[in-house]
């Protein structure tokens, strides 16, 4: 192999220079000194290595893999919709009126922040549900942390029992042609447990009885509050007539799943109330650059035959990607270093052929892993953003608390059941 890297050019080690500085802007945020965050990292990652190795612009638009934009896109939309909608704060709230205790309650909005994200973007339903939910808790003069922690992470879990639940599932399904109804069934179980297991952490685990910390409601609250979209029963029937058509079609049709939600984004956008430009307004353009930006630079590093080698090298030593520990453990690292996108984008050129438990591996670990560190998944971060403006303070340590034992433990589920189960 070392014969090999030195016979490289300067134009492979370029892309590989720009590759490095692309991962690590992933894994600070941004770069330092320069106003970039990570999708802008990933696009002028792009543009360098389109320069750089003379890569033509349509050999670089190939590099794009257009059913998963296409379907990010598309759910992106249906997810607007159902904000617009006010379906989100409606739901939270009728299940805050429900006479639970406290315990009850919330193992309540654990499950259906779980179950909205398997459906609808796990960035979306924190985004839509915290402020409802610190709300609640105040009202209701309880600890808001472990309804607010429990929300980041619960939806985080959930979004992995499909293949349109998180950004990182719809790569995951599109690249390696997984069937949606076969990775439900492998995946709904590991989900289940994972969520009962935040739940029994949140409400008996020792964090239980710490003091509720002091909070300070703002006085810009109620502005909060008056800026929540009012429900639609008529706008969010839409929604959910278009997103259960599209899990049915998904479950039990071989339709092109991008074709298909492309059509239910279409049908949405044809409103007499709801503005397409509300609508677009609310897509997440910034990760669909990152997304595209992250294609180029990766199909670029490919080109140079290092990754390739690198693996090929740790398949003489004994370690291979496809087995069930060392794609945990690749996953789970790689993820909190640089997030779980482009972990994903790094490890599925080396899963090609390995079969459907693979992929259910990578998206399950990868998407668990998010519930590590406050920074491990874009969701966390909203919630503690948003709770923030509320008075309520959540930083990496109250975080912590809660998010690595039950990464360990939601991991530990997914390594069993894959190893003995699936």
């Amino acid at each position: 192999m070392p014969t090999t890297v030195l016979n490289h050019s300067a134009t492979d080690w370029g892309v590989v220079v720009v590759f490095a500085i692309v991962y690590l802007g992933m894994f600070l945020g941004g770069l330092p000194r320069l106003k970039l965050d990570r999708s802008g990292v990933a696009l002028l990652g792009a543009i360098a290595v389109i320069a750089l190795a003379g890569l033509p612009v349509e050999d670089a638009a190939r590099a794009i893999d257009l059913p998963t934009i296409v379907l990010l896109f598309a759910f992106m939309v249906v997810s607007a919709q159902m904000r617009l909608g006010g379906f989100y704060g409606a739901v939270t709230r009728r299940v805050g009126d429900m006479p639970l205790s406290t315990t009850g309650l919330l193992a309540a909005l654990i499950l259906v922040a779980g179950a909205l994200s398997a459906v609808f973007s796990n960035d979306i339903v924190c985004l839509a549900m915290t402020p409802v939910v610190a709300r609640l808790c105040l009202r209701r003069g309880i600890d808001p942390l472990p309804f607010l922690i429990g929300l980041a992470c619960a939806a985080n879990i959930g979004s992995a029992a499909t293949l349109i639940g998180n950004p990182q599932n719809m790569l995951i399904g599109s690249v390696l042609q997984l069937p949606f109804a076969g990775y439900v069934r492998q995946a709904l179980a590991p989900v289940l447990i994972g969520l009962v297991l935040l739940w029994a952490w949140l409400a008996f685990g020792p964090g239980r009885g710490s003091p509720r910390p002091d909070v300070l409601p703002p006085a810009g609250e109620a502005a909060h509050a008056d800026a929540e979209p009012a429900f639609d029963a008529w706008q969010t029937g839409k929604g959910l007539f278009v997103a259960g058509a599209l899990l049915l079609i998904f479950l039990f049709t071989d339709w092109p799943r991008d074709v298909a939600a492309l059509v239910g984004a279409g049908v949405l956008l044809l409103s007499r109330r709801l503005h397409s430009a509300h609508v677009m307004g609310l897509i997440d353009w910034p990760l669909l650059i990152l997304f595209m930006g992250l294609f180029v630079v990766n199909h670029a590093f490919e080109t140079t035959g290092l990754a390739a080698q690198a693996v090929a090298w740790l398949g003489t030593q004994g370690v291979h990607l496809t087995d069930p520990g060392p794609l945990l453990v690749a996953g789970a690292v790689l993820s909190n270093l640089v997030s779980n996108v482009p972990a994903v984008m790094l490890l599925l050129p080396h899963l090609a052929g390995s079969g459907e438990q693979a992929g259910v591996m990578l998206a399950l670990v990868t998407t668990f892993a998010g519930n590590l560190l406050l920074v491990g998944s874009i969701a966390n971060l909203i919630v503690a953003d948003l709770a923030r403006q509320q008075g309520i303070v959540i930083d990496w340590k109250r975080h912590a608390v809660t998010g690595i034992p039950v990464t360990l433990m939601t991991l530990a589920v997914v390594w069993a059941w894959m190893r003995f189960f699936a």
